[in-house]
This record gives C-alpha cells, structure tokens and sequence, in this order.
C-alpha cells in the first residue's frame, strides 16, 4: 500500500466536512490532520503542519466567494510542496480560470458530486501531490466552450481604445461625454465610433441607429468586457 497522504481539509458547513473526512480516513490512505471551516485557519493549519495536499471548498466565510480559490493559489505561491485540490458545486469556467490564471502545476478543480467517487478524490490528490494538474470533465467542457464563444465574439477585433468608446456608449453618454471622459477630442471620438460601426459591420443601410445596433452587439456578448470577469481586449489601441 502507498504511504498515506497527510490532508488537510477545509469547508464551512460542519457535516459535509466531517463526512468528508470520515470518508477520506476510512481509505487507508489518507490521514487528515486538520479539518477547518474558513481559508484563514486553512493557511494557518498548512502554515503549521505543512501537508501533503489540501482538499477545500471554493466558498467559505467571510463572503462564502472565491476563498477557497485565493487560499489556494496562496499556498501554491508560499508552500509549493502543498498539493491543492479545490471542490465545488459549479462547473463555471470563470472559478476554473481564476484557479489556474498563474499556473496549473499541483492543483485540481473537481465537482463536489466527486466527493462519493472516493478512488477518484484519493487519485486526485496524489496527482496534485506529484505536481500533476486534474481537472473534472465537466469543467473542461465549460473552458472549451468559453474558449470557442470568444473566439467567435464580435469584439475581438476592437483595440483596448475602441472597446472604452463603446463601453461608454453603452452607459448612453455622448460623444462630447465620451471625449472629456477619455481625455480625447470629440473628433478622435469620431473616428473611433466610425471604425467600431466598420468593424461590427454595422453598414449606414441599417434602418436601427448604429449606434444602438453597437451596443446591443456589446451587452449581449456573454464574454464581453462588462462581463464578470470578461475581456475581450486583443490589440493595443
């Protein structure tokens, strides 16, 4: 038998967190040496008996956000050695993101519906353990969808300039608004619509206003830059 993992696990709500660890412990092959509630008693328990892996929730107190997340992308920053698997009931490709956004190397990103499939919780944690990266299926549906979306937005011709103009547009200020906002002149204002309205392909036989026609095809685009999260900024403007 491998020699066991020293775990440590973290979740706020009191049964889950105990059935957890009873499931874990009846393996074999984990030891949990701490089970704790919120990410701060989570870094000081990997501060003070540096395990092998962390198994915590994404959502814990204060906020009931992203703790687990940034309590997890911190331990994989201060104590590379500490695997971190991170479980949650969503599939959002945003939590994955945010997860992996300085790397991939010892962390995992599993559905709480996995906490029952306990050889593949167990197989998860040597792999993150190992250096190794596991991501649960569904969510690398969700990242390939997103990936496809995006490259597909009808934004992601617009430079980091244009996307401010039609970001203003869009909360239904003028152009003259638009121009003391940005610092430009209303003239660069212009040309800067004119060349949003040609790259939308939004052409002057258009019986809607371009400019409504602009910030519809901006507001329902889900990866657009007033998405949580979302950017769509892809040349320098």
């Amino acid at each position: 038998m491998s020699e066991r993992l020293r775990v440590i696990i973290a979740e706020d709500n009191y049964l889950v967190r105990e059935g957890t660890r009873r499931l874990l412990e009846d393996s074999d092959q984990i030891q949990v040496v701490a089970a704790v509630s919120d990410a701060a008693e989570l870094l000081q328990a990997v501060s003070t008996l540096r395990p092998d892996a962390v198994l915590t929730d994404i959502r814990m107190p204060p906020t009931h956000r992203t703790e687990g997340i940034e309590a997890a992308r911190q331990i994989r920053r201060d104590f590379p050695q500490v695997g971190v698997v991170v479980l949650s009931q969503y599939s959002d490709a945003a939590y994955a993101t945010e997860l992996f956004r300085d790397g991939t190397d010892g962390l995992g990103y599993l559905l709480k519906v996995s906490i029952g499939a306990l050889d593949e919780i167990v197989s998860s944690l040597r792999a993150v353990v190992s250096g190794r990266s596991v991501v649960d299926p569904a969510v690398v549906e969700r990242l390939v969808e997103q990936q496809v979306r995006q490259s597909q937005s009808p934004l992601r011709g617009l430079t980091s300039r244009e996307l401010d103009v039609l970001r203003e547009m869009a909360e239904g200020r003028t152009n003259t608004a638009i121009a003391e906002g940005l610092h430009l002149s209303e003239s660069a204002i212009e040309k800067y619509i004119s060349t949003i309205f040609t790259k939308l392909n939004l052409g002057e036989e258009r019986r809607v206003s371009r400019r409504v026609a602009a910030v519809l095809t901006y507001l329902r685009d889900p990866n657009g830059p007033h998405a949580a999260g979302g950017s769509t900024d892809t040349a320098n403007g």
